[in-house]
């Protein structure tokens, strides 16, 4: 917290008055984080509403790579970050998805999505930018096919 409160020209103590504690200095970048996702269009297609969904977490992670493994490391404590997961899930069960089955198919689609975001921003993949494309394209496939058998049941 000394550290932030140096590079932001304020005291420690002028910081907790607006955060809290570390805590919920984390907590308010991953709100950020997330209010940086563009906002969902029930109208369109399920499949369109995933794919801009993943293009807007790979956006977010290009332009904050330093912190957006916060998205990983911190609970969904936050409105935000409820709002993020609610509208995973309503993607899901608008695709027929059975319910029991909703919960732990966004936690997989949150987990592989931020991963190849984290990855990719943070200088994990080699190749040119088709390569890495090849990357998401074939990520895209695998979690489409696998929404439409869950949703054929």
């Amino acid at each position: 917290m000394r550290g932030v409160a140096g590079r932001l020209g304020v005291t420690p103590m002028a910081l907790y008055r607006y955060v809290g504690d570390k805590q919920g200095l984390l907590d308010g970048l991953v709100e950020r984080l997330i209010r940086e996702l563009p906002e969902d269009d029930p109208a369109l297609p399920w499949q369109d509403r995933l794919r801009a969904m993943g293009t807007g977490i790979r956006e977010v992670a290009r332009r904050h790579p330093q912190v957006f493994l916060l998205l990983f490391m911190r609970p969904t404590v936050t409105e935000e970050a409820r709002r993020a997961r609610n509208t995973v899930q309503a993607l899901l069960r608008s695709a027929g998805v059975p319910e029991e089955v909703v919960p732990p198919l966004q936690r997989l689609l949150d987990t592989i999505g931020m991963g190849l975001a984290a990855s990719e921003a943070n200088g994990r993949f080699t190749g040119d930018a088709e390569d890495i494309d090849r990357i998401y394209d074939l990520a895209e496939d695998l979690l489409l096919t696998a929404i439409e058998r869950y949703a054929r049941k």
